[in-house]
Parts: C-alpha cells; structure tokens; sequence
C-alpha cells in the first residue's frame, strides 16, 4: 500500500508501533507499506523518503512483541534504550515497539518482523542490552536472518499454512542465535547453561507423556525447586513451556492434514481430547477440528478441480 504520512503512521501504529513525529516530511510524503503473515510472525516491507523521527513510549495490551528491523536499502541511525545504531544495508536491529524511538535516515528500504517475545527465550537483561544495538547482517547468523526477511516478503504468499508455521519457527530460531551471538562471546553463567539443556531436554521429549517437572529434575540431577528457580525469570514456567511447545506440534501437524485430533493429541502426550480441545481453544482461539474441516475443504476442491483440468489437457490432445 502506497499513502501518505497520516496513512503511513495509521498503518504503522494499527500494529502496535508508536505514532512518528517526521521533522522532514513534508505534504509530498509518500510511502509504502506491505504487510505479510508467516505462522506467529508479521512481517512489514517499507519504504520510506528522508526521514528525522521520533516516536514517543506507548502503552501496550500486553507487551509481547518485539522488533527485527533489517535494512535493505539507504541508511539509517537509530537511537532506543542505551543503543545507537547506524545501520547500513543487511544491518538489522532490534527494538521495542512499546519504547520511544528516535531515527534519522536516508531515502530507505527495510523489512521489520513482528516477534513474539516468548518465543526469542532471552532473559529481560539481555533484551535490555540488545535493544538499539546494531547487528551485522554480512556475516554469520545475523546475515542468514537479513537474507530470510528480505526473500520472505516476496514469497510468504506463496506458502501453505503448515509450511508457514515450520518457517517461522525456523526464522525465530535463526534470530535468537543472531542475537545471543551479538550478546559476545562470554561464557554464559551456570543456571543459563543448565536452562539450555534442560529445553533441549524437553524439546526431545515432547512426545512423552510422562515428561513432567518431577521427571525433568531428577534427570538433571537437581530438585524441583530449583527446577522451578531455573524458569522463574523466564516467560513460560516449566510446565507452560511444555504444554506450549506441544499445542505447537499439534497444530503444525493438524494443519498438515491426514490425522484425526484425537490421534495428533495422544501423538504429543495429550491423553485427554476433551482437556486439549478445550486447552487448543484457549490458545488459539479457534477448534482444532476446525482445522481438520479446512483441510477436507481445500482438498475436495483440489480433487474436484483436478479431473475438469485433465478433461481440459485431453480435449486438447484431441
């Protein structure tokens, strides 16, 4: 979408980003906008004039998002929290949309991917320290992220939801390592370590419906208190980080298709359909038979589509 400054802010500020005061703008200020979703992700291709711009703090619903912005055209410093960023073409940073915000560009184009903030798994201090700070996407995982959100906005559309769900999954995964490698080769403390084996742990597991805190504790060799001690800055507890990951699994595989949900639960330690059902609802707002029926719809209407488009390729023939 191609508008004007009032347009470009309502667009802007409708998905959680704080309004912008652009000194530069001027009544001929045009930009565009286009906005794609990629499973838990919304990502935004813009493109901007010279710009001067502050956007002040803003209270949010909840919070939860956090920003990659990644440039791909022009250049631009950006100043949030204790950050000062100058960033060039590949370059991403990351930002709070909740905090005030101060940048100074050139005529620009950028990609900014919407991230949930539970999922990045990164303590609040490190956010804190990450925030505003420029990450080289030459190089590294921080060059893998830039090149991923620029071909993304092209091709998203083009990808089935259970595809989508995988890649963004996959695209989170890649932007915690860039920023955790931007944190500096520190060595990380005891408790982070231990915490990191512990969700490889789960993640291997999720399948068992044994897994449980008891159970996790005694395989690291620690009580379930300090179990618990281990998470209690984290976004999720032990328990909800499980229960989560596996309402993931289930609906990746559910949107795949083939399945009944009965079937997908037990296959994800659900042993209760009617628990999950209702849990499923909770989550995500909507039944998870309802994406059985959108997966029966869409191939009845590929299987009647396909014998009209055979008849048509023998006609031909003919």
């Amino acid at each position: 979408m191609i508008g004007n400054l009032e347009t470009f802010q309502d667009e802007l500020a409708a998905s959680g980003f704080p309004r912008l005061v652009n000194k530069r703008a001027g009544a001929g200020f045009q930009g565009r906008v286009t906005t794609r979703d990629l499973g838990s992700l919304r990502l935004f291709s813009l493109e901007t004039p010279e710009s001067a711009c502050i956007g002040r703090e803003r209270d949010a619903v909840d919070g939860e998002n956090l920003a990659i912005k990644v440039m791909t055209r022009g250049r631009t410093r950006i100043e949030q929290g204790r950050g000062d960023a100058e960033l060039g073409p590949a370059d991403l940073v990351l930002l709070d949309p909740t905090r005030t915000l101060r940048f100074e560009s050139t005529a620009s184009a950028h990609v900014t991917i919407l991230v949930p903030h539970r999922e990045l798994r990164i303590r609040p201090a490190q956010i804190d320290r990450l925030i505003g700070v420029r990450i080289d996407g030459s190089h590294g995982p921080g060059a893998l992220v830039s090149v991923l959100a620029r071909e993304f906005t092209r091709s998203v559309t083009e990808l089935r939801e259970a595809a989508a769900l995988r890649s963004a999954a996959a695209v989170i995964e890649l932007i915690a390592v860039a920023l955790e490698a931007r944190l500096g080769d520190e060595e990380p403390a005891p408790d982070e370590g231990l915490r990191d084996r512990i969700a490889g742990y789960i993640e291997a597991r999720l399948a068992d419906p044994e897994l449980s805190p008891p159970g996790i504790a005694a395989a690291h060799h620690i009580s379930v208190r300090r179990l618990h001690k281990l998470f209690e800055d984290q976004p999720l507890t032990v328990a909800a980080l499980i229960r989560r990951r596996r309402l993931e699994r289930c609906r990746a595989e559910l949107t795949g298709g083939g399945r009944t949900v009965t079937a997908v639960a037990a296959r994800w330690g659900f042993s209760d359909p009617t628990h999950f059902s209702k849990l499923f609802k909770t989550t995500y707002g909507y039944n998870a038979r309802a994406l059985i029926t959108s997966n029966r719809a869409r191939t009845t209407k590929t299987r009647t589509a396909q014998p009209e488009q055979d008849g048509g390729d023998q006609a031909g023939n003919r």
